[in-house]
């Protein structure tokens, strides 16, 4: 059997919640398990998390997916509804939505005895300079006042767009934010992500919501997760299918793009970007045999990539660790260009996925 593997660190995970804990003991926790929990399994996932105050998804079908595990906590869909028919499944699972749009309150309103009947919450989403989703200050304090009139419960929230840097825009979120909640105070707040909880503690208010951070990856361009006291969740592992001896002046791979300048020993690895392993690379790459680290040499093929390994002991199944707790996902990233996010979600589903019990 083909031995392209994710492997899952439960205990890692609780280890990231607990970190969360410690840096804001008194908000509760939504932890964003989107997009499949980051890439990760979210049905893997949500017993090492289980322990969250709430969990936030993108859409209705992510948050039924959560209530058909058996978890019951709150469940925040945070770009809302999309469509009036899906208040229903909000209605019928005990979701609660976030609304940035004068349709969303629409849809709403029209459910306003059950929603409030039910304790649910209803999430006000202050564009302050993200331009994505939310009303512009002072539409929505009128929104909020509205729905405060009407006998919902609100939470005001907000998204950062620099938070993992100094940029100007910060200072003016964070002063549009602090308008909104004194102009409709008393109002629940919420509006720190994996970044702002590291570095805006006296933003935490009444909700935080952790994100990369839980999957032990760094938010932070200039942090990694050993400075920040987190752990790799996601090993993603393969084994040493080949082993090739080549002189100086042989080439590697397609389009011949990496040539020996010596006598080498080169392993095959059976993973590729058929498996979500980038393609191109804008820096040199590396992958971990042990805690040594080596370079990926030539392209990297739909199946398979070449690497150096001469001088290791290697073999035949030698286990090669393409990112996890000894090359880190962050710095694959950095050498494709991208961040750990991206790599963490785009993984095909064809690696084997394993995951160590609590």
């Amino acid at each position: 059997m083909r031995q392209a593997t994710v492997y899952i660190d439960s205990q890692a995970l609780q280890y990231n919640l607990n970190r969360v804990k410690q840096l804001a003991p008194t908000a509760k926790i939504v932890s964003m398990v989107k997009a499949n929990a980051y890439g990760h399994g979210v049905k893997d996932c949500l017993a090492a998390l289980k322990y969250s105050d709430a969990f936030g998804v993108a859409c209705v079908e992510e948050a039924l997916e959560i209530r058909e595990l058996g978890y019951t906590q709150p469940i925040t869909l945070i770009e809302g509804v999309f469509s009036a028919d899906e208040m229903q499944s909000v209605l019928a699972h005990k979701l609660e939505c976030v609304v940035h749009h004068q349709a969303q309150l629409d849809w709403l309103l029209q459910h306003k005895a059950d929603y409030i009947a039910q304790g649910l919450k209803v999430w006000v989403k202050l564009n302050s300079g993200m331009n994505r989703l939310g009303f512009k200050i002072p539409e929505i304090i009128d929104v909020i006042h509205m729905l405060k009139a009407e006998g919902f419960t609100c939470v005001l929230t907000m998204h950062f767009a620099n938070a993992d840097g100094d940029h100007a825009l910060n200072d003016q979120q964070v002063a549009q934010f602090l308008h909104v909640k004194d102009n409709c105070s008393p109002i629940l707040a919420s509006c720190c992500n994996s970044a702002a909880i590291y570095r805006y503690p006296e933003l935490h208010f009444d909700y935080v919501r952790p994100g990369i951070m839980l999957y032990g990856a760094t938010p932070f361009a200039a942090h990694n997760v050993h400075t920040l006291d987190l752990k790799p969740v996601m090993t993603l592992s393969a084994e040493v299918i080949a082993l090739n001896e080549i002189d100086a002046g042989e080439h590697v791979g397609y389009g011949s793009t990496f040539t020996a300048e010596q006598a080498m020993q080169i392993a095959i690895v059976s993973i590729g970007y058929g498996d979500g392993y980038p393609r191109t690379f804008v820096q040199p790459n590396f992958v971990a045999i042990g805690t040594k680290l080596t370079p990926v040499l030539g392209r990297v093929s739909m199946d398979m990539i070449a690497i150096d390994v001469t001088g290791l002991d290697v073999e035949l199944g030698t286990q090669v660790e393409l990112w996890g707790k000894h090359r880190l996902v962050d710095d694959v990233a950095t050498a494709n260009g991208t961040i750990g996010y991206e790599l963490l979600c785009r993984l095909s589903p064809r690696p084997q996925r394993k995951t160590t019990a609590l």
